[in-house]
């Protein structure tokens, strides 16, 4: 028997709207008859009224955000909120592609399985991605990035704009922590990141899946292919690490990183070094930002880990 299944969906801003009723839309259509979508609004009344007046349906919930300000308060909330004995989280600038909601929940006919995430394909503004993107980074707009595996595993975590998690878990371990997590369009996150880790460290006999024979389309909207966001988003990743590793120790918190920049980042660097000298201009800035993004998020998570010492007494 399918488990029943609630697909959480949060929202803060009216300027998201109609990938909001996309993000919805796609749900609903592979809903079963005991399931639901809840969406949850991260203080904004005026986004409020208008998604209850407009997106209310037979399986359709919208609820306020009860918790602090923030995704980690609002996906607190959906939970708290939900039916189903599955717990899924889709972003609100995100599409589930068909068969995305069956997938997911076949996942869980394992019953060591405490979490399961599809991969997360980048809807680049004119279609195409951009040359000089490295997809080593496509963490930096939400979505799967090259290094992941590319058939079904066991992983640390999975990526936060598709994924479920088994109800009791949160009984478990808790819910997402108010400590990590994005507020508004501050470039941080990691929340989904420290939950999985607390799982396993509560039961270690639980998994977590990646499916990416599943997916999700998550939108980049013109304003995240700038250098600046890029950089500030790789800032913001460094310091949401520092974070993370605080709340579930360092070794938990850092080892996937490890291998991501040991292996993945110096096989990326070295093939857009080599596009860069067969005349590709966009291989030369590809590089350049692997350089830079690697130094910002290693800034960002030394400066996180000095600002924990200073704020616990310790000596600096």
């Amino acid at each position: 028997m399918n488990p029943t299944t609630s697909v959480v969906v949060c929202a803060y801003t009216e300027r998201r709207w109609d990938d909001l009723c996309a993000a919805v839309a796609s749900v609903t259509a592979q809903l079963l008859p005991n399931d639901e979508c809840l969406v949850v609004i991260d203080h904004h009344d005026g986004l409020l009224d208008r998604a209850r007046r407009e997106l209310t349906g037979p399986q359709v919930r919208v609820l306020a955000n009860t918790a602090d300000r923030g995704l980690s308060g609002a996906r607190n909330t959906g939970v708290a909120g939900s039916r189903g004995e599955l717990v899924c989280f889709l972003d609100d600038d995100a599409t589930a592609s068909p068969g995305w909601l069956a997938g997911i929940r076949a996942a869980f006919d394992d019953p060591d399985v405490a979490g399961a995430g599809s991969a997360i394909r980048p809807h680049w503004p004119t279609g195409a991605r951009p040359a000089w993107f490295p997809p080593e980074f496509d963490w930096v707009v939400g979505c799967t990035y090259r290094g992941l595996p590319t058939r079904p595993a066991d992983v640390r975590n999975v990526i936060g704009a598709g994924m479920a998690f088994r109800r009791e878990v949160f009984d478990l371990a808790g819910g997402f922590s108010a400590v990590v997590g994005r507020v508004g369009t501050a470039p941080t996150g990691c929340e989904e990141t420290e939950l999985c880790i607390r799982i396993r460290q509560a039961k270690p006999s639980l998994r977590i899946r990646y499916l990416p024979q599943y997916e999700v389309r998550h939108r980049v909207s013109p304003d995240r292919l700038t250098t600046g966001y890029f950089l500030r988003r790789c800032l913001g990743e460094g310091q949401s690490k520092a974070r993370v590793a605080r709340l579930v120790g360092q070794d938990a918190g850092l080892s996937s990183e490890r291998s991501y920049v040991s292996r993945v980042l110096p096989r990326a660097l070295l093939r857009d070094l080599g596009r860069g000298l067969r005349g590709e201009a966009a291989g030369w800035r590809g590089a350049a930002l692997i350089v830079a993004g690697l130094a910002g998020a290693g800034f960002g998570y030394l400066g996180g880990r000095l600002t924990a010492r200073r704020a616990a007494g310790a000596p600096g």
